[in-house]
């Protein structure tokens, strides 16, 4: 057996093993992920020393930034809530799309809100949004869910400026105007099919409940005083939009060393943009709204305690993404997939989807899809190097499962069941993924 398939049997197993310990023998997920992380580095032939050095690293890397933006985006949503911000959007987009087509008005929120936003940003930011809808229109809380997921899910895939696509584009040096253009043309449409209308679908099999806690902290009924405006509570929630598109307008107009674009990059660095919006809804959603200093760090504090367990499940899946990208299975799935004869648009997505389902990481997948197949491009004339890009993008947000921090986050907000996440979340991710190579491959006829 040559050194690639056993590290693909390898990861088989350590996978298999960490779904049998959660479902059957109901291992809690932070424990399980660090036993199946720890059984993968022993037996793949790591030295003994990386293995839980490797653990450690992924578990810092997701939590040096997810940890950050989920206690920053837990705080600014628990003040929407307290406040009544949240039921002020509920009730402006009940109003204007009705309770039939709510689901429709998720999606676009989420794919607009979420063009400058990390996927993590964008899913702390609008989940308050989902409990109190779902609350007051008694739809149920996937079919309203799953359209802001497939929204966000869908431009963190394909659109720059998020990570994957921009250094994608670097590698394959296309075009970021086109690839953005080309994007929207694609994700819109993905988003419509994987969001509302498979969302619609799924919620008569898994209808989705949310938990109480969350559900409490999230959606409970603001104390009978004034909602916020409209138009106060969009300018405090899109704060981190506008700072981070700021940002991105300064990447892309002014030089590396320009001290505005230096400033800009700090102002728009997606911590730095929520900490102002988390500061200025102190104050919107706080003294304007007539809470003393005493409630309003009551609400604060009390925002983190049902999030603890999350950070802990999410770290613990880095932990487990890090070790499969560290004990080589990536790599062994990339070289294999160059063997294959396909068109270049095609092998990206698949090289990309292979490593994506092998790490668990979309912009891991990116990165490493557009670094193996960026060569081959060069020797076949003719391909478009932003269809390979988006090509690359849609591969790498196939088959999202357990060493994804992605699912886990979805899991615990949407309390479901590992078997219900991979009913909702995973087949989204997947429907994303086949759906938008359905769209570039047409696309790739005309440009």
């Amino acid at each position: 057996m040559s050194k690639e398939v056993f590290l693909l049997v390898d990861a088989l197993v350590a996978i298999l093993g960490l779904i049998l310990l959660i479902t059957r023998w109901r291992v809690h997920p932070f424990i399980a992920l660090t036993l199946a992380a720890g059984f993968l580095g022993l037996t793949s032939g790591m030295p003994v020393d990386l293995v839980m050095k490797s653990f450690q690293e992924g578990f810092g890397g997701v939590l040096g930034f997810v940890g950050i933006v989920l206690g920053l985006g837990t705080m600014l949503g628990k003040m929407m809530a307290e406040s009544g911000g949240a039921d002020r959007i509920a009730r402006t987009l009940i109003d204007a799309f009705g309770k039939e087509r709510v689901h429709w008005a998720m999606m676009f929120a989420a794919f607009l809100v979420g063009i400058p936003l990390f996927f993590e940003i964008g899913f702390v930011l609008l989940i308050p949004l989902v409990f109190i809808v779902a609350r007051r229109t008694g739809v149920s809380l996937i079919r309203i869910g799953i359209p802001l997921l497939a929204g966000l899910s869908v431009v963190h895939g394909l659109v720059p400026p998020h990570p994957g696509p921009l250094l994608a584009i670097g590698v394959f040096g296309a075009d970021i105007g086109k690839t953005i253009f080309y994007g929207l043309l694609v994700g819109l449409p993905t988003a419509m099919i994987a969001g509302p209308i498979f969302g619609k679908y799924i919620s008569k099999y898994v209808p989705g409940e949310a938990s109480p806690e969350l559900m409490e902290q999230l959606a409970r009924e603001p104390e009978a005083r004034e909602l916020p405006g409209f138009g106060i509570t969009l300018v405090t929630i899109l704060l981190p939009v506008a700072l981070m598109l700021l940002k991105t307008f300064a990447d892309v107009a002014l030089d590396e060393k320009n001290v505005v674009r230096l400033w800009l990059d700090f102002i728009g660095h997606p911590i730095t943009a929520l900490l102002a919006a988390l500061l200025l809804s102190l104050y919107t959603f706080g003294f304007a709204r007539g809470f003393t200093s005493k409630q309003i760090m009551k609400f604060v504090d009390d925002s983190l305690a049902p999030t603890a367990a999350i950070v802990l499940i999410i770290g613990a899946g880095g932990g487990f993404k890090q070790m499969l990208v560290t004990s080589g299975v990536g790599n062994a799935i990339g070289q294999m997939a160059l063997h294959a004869q396909v068109s270049p648009i095609l092998l990206a997505w698949l090289v990309a989807g292979l490593i994506r389902i092998a790490t668990g990481s979309a912009t891991v997948a990116t990165i490493t899809g557009a670094g193996i197949v960026a060569p081959l491009a060069t020797l076949v004339p003719g391909v478009n190097l932003e269809l390979l890009v988006l090509a690359t993008g849609a591969g790498s947000l196939i088959l999202s499962h357990v060493n994804d921090a992605g699912f886990w986050l979805v899991k615990q907000y949407f309390n479901m069941t590992v078997a219900e996440t991979f009913k909702t979340w995973t087949v989204m991710e997947t429907l994303i993924s086949v759906v938008a190579l359905a769209f570039i491959m047409l696309l790739s006829m005309f440009v």
